[in-house]
């Protein structure tokens, strides 16, 4: 097996060199929690960047747009310049959501 290659839970290894994501991007993703490419695509890059910062890491946009990109098959360039604000948007219904969530929880 290449090093590039990482098993994952469902048998599919995620691959950082074919899917743009570099070993930072690879380690922060598995220390979130976040270890097959279903996974990956299940949460959608948006959710995929929640649930690292959930973690407790500070990944940086770079992330998000190489998310999208792996996900998409864009280039992470492309994808910051043509997805930002749709994907910051989705990051903010995400966190909105999960804030409320919280607080009705706490209310019960």
């Amino acid at each position: 097996r290449r090093s590039s290659e990482r098993p994952s839970l469902d048998g599919s290894p995620m691959q950082g060199a074919l899917s743009g994501l570099g070993p930072a991007s690879m380690a922060m993703l598995r220390a979130a929690g976040i270890l097959s490419t279903a996974q990956r695509a299940r949460l959608g890059s948006a959710g995929a960047y929640v649930q690292v910062q959930a973690a407790g890491l500070r990944p940086s946009l770079n992330l998000l747009w190489a998310l999208e990109g792996a996900l998409t098959g864009q280039p992470w360039q492309q994808v910051a310049r043509l997805e930002r604000t749709r994907l910051l948007l989705e990051i903010d219904d995400i966190q909105s959501a999960s804030r409320q969530s919280s607080a009705k929880a706490r209310a019960r």
